[in-house]
C-alpha cells in the first residue's frame, strides 16, 4: 500500500520519483529541509521503501544510493521522443521570448525610476528660478554702477594678494636653490629622485605662478587707466 502524501514516506517518494537519479540519505534531506523533516526520519523513510519494494537501492561502502523504481516509468517510443524534443524546442522557443520581452520591461523601469517626478520636477524649477532671480538681481545692480565691492575691501584683497603671490615666489625660489644644490652631484635621476621623496611642483597639480603674476599685473593696468 503507498504512503499517504503528508507523511514522511509520502514525501520522501515523491521526492525521489520526481528526482529520477541517484540520491544518497544527505541529498534527500538537504532538498527536504522546507517540510522540518529531521535527517533520522528521512532515512528511516528511506530504508522502509527500499524494504517494500517501492524504490531501488545499492549499497556501495556504508553509503547507500537510493533510485526510483524504473518499471513505474513508460519508455517512449522513438517517434515520442522526436515529438517530446519538438515540444521542448518550441518551449525554448517561448521561454527566449519571455525572457527578451522581461529584460524590455525591466530596462523601462529603470528608465522611469531615475526620471523626475512631477513634484520633483517642481521643486528644483523653482529652486532654480530663486537662483536666477538673484543673478539677475546682482547682474541690475551691476548694470546701474552700484558698486558691490567696497574701495577699502578691495584694497586690502589686492595687497594680501599680493604679499602671498611674494611669499610663493620667494618660497618657490628658495626650493629651487635647495633642490638644485642637492641633485647637482647625486647619482640619482632628478625625476626619479623627486618621484621617489613624493614632491610635487605646482605645474603637478595645475596651478602656476606666472598666470596668477599676469592676473595681478592686469588689474595694475586696469586700474592705471581708470
Amino acid at each position: 500500500m503507498p504512503p499517504k502524501h503528508d507523511s514522511a514516506e509520502g514525501i520522501v517518494l515523491g521526492f525521489v520519483n520526481e528526482q529520477n537519479r541517484p540520491l544518497n540519505s544527505q541529498n534527500v534531506a538537504d532538498a527536504l529541509q522546507k517540510y522540518n523533516l529531521k535527517k533520522s526520519a528521512i532515512q528511516k523513510a528511506l530504508d522502509t521503501l527500499a524494504d517494500s519494494g517501492q524504490i531501488s537501492f545499492k549499497e556501495y561502502g556504508k553509503q547507500k544510493i537510493y533510485l526510483a523504481r524504473q518499471d513505474q516509468f513508460k519508455i517512449p517510443s522513438n517517434p515520442e521522443l522526436d515529438q517530446m524534443k519538438k515540444e521542448n524546442c518550441q518551449l525554448q522557443e517561448q521561454i527566449d521570448v519571455q525572457k527578451k520581452a522581461r529584460s524590455e520591461i525591466e530596462a523601462e523601469i529603470r528608465s522611469l525610476q531615475s526620471n523626475l517626478t512631477l513634484e520633483e520636477i517642481r521643486a528644483k524649477q523653482s529652486m532654480l528660478q530663486t537662483e536666477v532671480n538673484e543673478m539677475e538681481a546682482k547682474l541690475k545692480k551691476l548694470r546701474d554702477g552700484v558698486i558691490l565691492v567696497k574701495p577699502e575691501e578691495k584694497k586690502v584683497i589686492e595687497q594680501t594678494f599680493s604679499e602671498k603671490m611674494n611669499h610663493w615666489r620667494k618660497r618657490k625660489r628658495i626650493f629651487k636653490d635647495l633642490w638644485d644644490a642637492i641633485t647637482e652631484n647625486s647619482p640619482k635621476d632628478a625625476k626619479e629622485f623627486k618621484e621617489e621623496l613624493g614632491l610635487e611642483y605646482d605645474e603637478d597639480v595645475g596651478v602656476s605662478l606666472q598666470s596668477y603674476s599676469e592676473l595681478m599685473n592686469a588689474n595694475k593696468k586696469r586700474r592705471t587707466a581708470q
